[in-house]
């Protein structure tokens, strides 16, 4: 994509970080609809039992906030996306403004479906899945409106390629193993295998169900990722360990990855706890931004310098945004 604009506004760049904090906090309030059953605790859609604001009580109270805070999602992603259409001379950059505007309209939906046709699996899979992607769209936009994109560190061209093939690989195994634990959770098959580290006392269970053929899938999905991000990890700290740029998205997908298979197993000994559970699939969508970053920022350093840049570029070591 085109990787320089005019002048990057820092207040259309907040906006874009309050999208996908606001977004992140949505991914929270629909993993605990999940997480407490609570998916038809309200029966109609749009309205909730016919109001605008009913009583927020049991279940209700973890629908209808969803409910609520995929509103306010949705406007600031409106906002956003005329912001961009309107601010950013990129064509590329207005493009995907609208396109998460898209998206977030045809979530909406998707969750008016879900509801009215009583949660069926496939529809609340691609919703969850979906969720996912414009959480993606919502970090892409903040990370390319911001100062740095415009005046990113000084590397030889093509140098960060490499990293941004590992990383992207990365990228696609969290996505990957996403949809797997949303095709888990929806299948209720959260403690299809109980035990962890081991299944059934054995490395490999006898996979006779849907339901832990599913669960086991999500296991090695996991290990898959670990070995993905490890091997972008390495390759980022190896090569380019004293550009802060590529480094702290590096160690924090580190973090996250240990964090997160932490969580996959707390879940499973906890008996699948509404907050431990919760956390496991924030955390999830939070490995896999981190991998978009890092994948991003080194695209952008392996393309050519852009003749209009007009910026001096910020040094390799210096401690970027």
């Amino acid at each position: 994509m085109p990787t320089v604009a005019a002048s990057p506004s820092p207040a259309l760049h907040r906006l874009a970080a309050s999208t996908a904090a606001a977004t992140l906090l949505l991914l929270f309030a629909g993993g605990l609809v999940t997480s407490t059953g609570s998916g038809l605790a309200v029966p109609d859609w749009p309205l909730s039992f016919g109001q605008v604001f009913p009583r927020m009580e049991g279940g209700v109270l973890f629908e209808h906030g969803h409910r609520l805070i995929a509103s306010g999602v949705g406007c600031l992603t409106l906002i956003l996306a005329l912001w961009t259409v309107v601010a950013d001379t990129r064509p590329a950059i207005r493009a995907l403004g609208l396109v998460a505007l898209f998206v977030v309209v045809v979530q909406g939906v998707l969750g008016g479906v879900t509801v009215l046709y009583r949660l069926p699996l496939a529809v609340s899979v691609t919703h969850a899945c979906l969720a996912q992607t414009f959480f993606c769209l919502t970090v892409a936009l903040t990370l390319v409106t911001s100062r740095t994109w415009q005046a990113p560190p000084a590397l030889p061209a093509g140098a960060t390629r490499p990293l941004a093939t590992a990383a992207a690989v990365a990228t696609a195994a969290c996505f990957v193993q996403l949809v797997l634990g949303a095709l888990m959770r929806h299948m209720h098959a959260g403690l299809a295998i109980p035990d962890f580290p081991l299944a059934f006392g054995r490395l490999i269970p006898p996979l006779v169900t849907a339901f832990i053929q599913v669960h086991f899938a999500h296991r090695v999905g996991a290990l898959v990722v670990a070995v993905a991000v490890g091997w972008a990890v390495a390759r980022a700290l190896r090569r380019h360990g004293d550009v802060a740029w590529l480094r702290r998205p590096a160690l924090l997908a580190a973090a996250l990855v240990v964090l997160q298979i932490t969580l996959g197993a707390l879940t499973i000994w906890s008996q699948r706890a509404v907050a431990i559970a919760t956390l496991h699939l924030v955390v999830g969508a939070s490995v896999l931004a981190t991998c978009l970053v890092l994948a991003l920022r080194a695209a952008r350093l392996a393309a050519p310098a852009h003749p209009a840049a007009g910026r001096a570029p910020v040094p390799a070591g210096s401690v970027a945004a």
